[in-house]
């Protein structure tokens, strides 16, 4: 899946957090076993996968550049102290966003990365939150519903924005999501789960073909009227 957004859909209650966050090695697999590509590397450690989780973070007084700058503390010392080469990869991952260097807030005459993160909206702080995860250098990106806090404008840019950054960056981006409709008209393939029924990785048009999503979510979802 690496240069591919996937999007994890189904039914609430079917384990889409849950999976994400075994892959992230935040909890022990329940059965049986995961690999990255062919090799057998389990994914386990921060240089392997980064995680954005869908909980609102309320940081005071701490700045987009210190937000952005968690990402590297995988590669830094017991002293936790940033390099210019660390300093050079925050400052991409921001522009990679959207953010360029010395890009003035809407509200303040101040560089973004010097402004508070609790300073900015619901959309921008998951734009930090992405760069964060590409300051992580890691070749997986894992994102548990990153629209649910954005309205209708907000979800489609940072959707869009994944999968730029997915193909661009050739990364694999696996996204659980409840938007269908974009999950559908943006993602290279959907990872759809069905209750009692296992996990199938296909296109949206395979997958639509085959029924699968009345399958997964008991009802004809395309045609909600009956």
């Amino acid at each position: 899946m690496s240069g591919e957004m996937v999007c994890m859909l189904g039914p609430n209650g079917c384990g889409k957090s849950t999976l994400l966050r075994t892959l992230a090695g935040l909890q022990p697999a329940l059965s049986g076993e995961y690999r990255i590509q062919d090799s057998g590397f389990r994914i386990q450690d921060a240089k392997s996968v980064a995680l954005v989780l869908t909980e609102r973070l309320s940081m005071e007084h701490t700045t987009v550049h210190d937000v952005v700058a968690m990402g590297r503390y995988p590669y830094t010392s017991f002293l936790g102290g940033l390099t210019a080469e660390d300093e050079a990869i925050i400052e991409e991952a921001l522009r990679s966003v959207g953010f360029e260097k010395n890009t003035a807030h809407r509200t303040q005459n101040t560089d973004v990365a010097k402004t508070f993160f609790n300073a900015h909206s619901d959309g921008e702080k998951q734009r930090i939150l992405i760069a964060k995860a590409l300051a992580q250098q890691t070749p997986i990106i894992l994102l548990d519903e990153p629209t649910a806090h954005l309205d209708l404008p907000h979800r489609i840019l940072v959707l869009r924005l994944l999968r730029q950054l997915a193909h661009e960056q050739n990364k694999t981006v696996l996204i659980s999501t409840h938007e269908l409709d974009l999950a559908l008209a943006l993602s290279d393939r959907i990872l759809l789960m069905t209750p009692g029924k296992g996990i199938q990785l296909d296109t949206a048009e395979h997958l639509k073909a085959t029924d699968a999503f009345t399958s997964a979510f008991g009802m004809d979802i395309f045609n909600p009227l009956g």
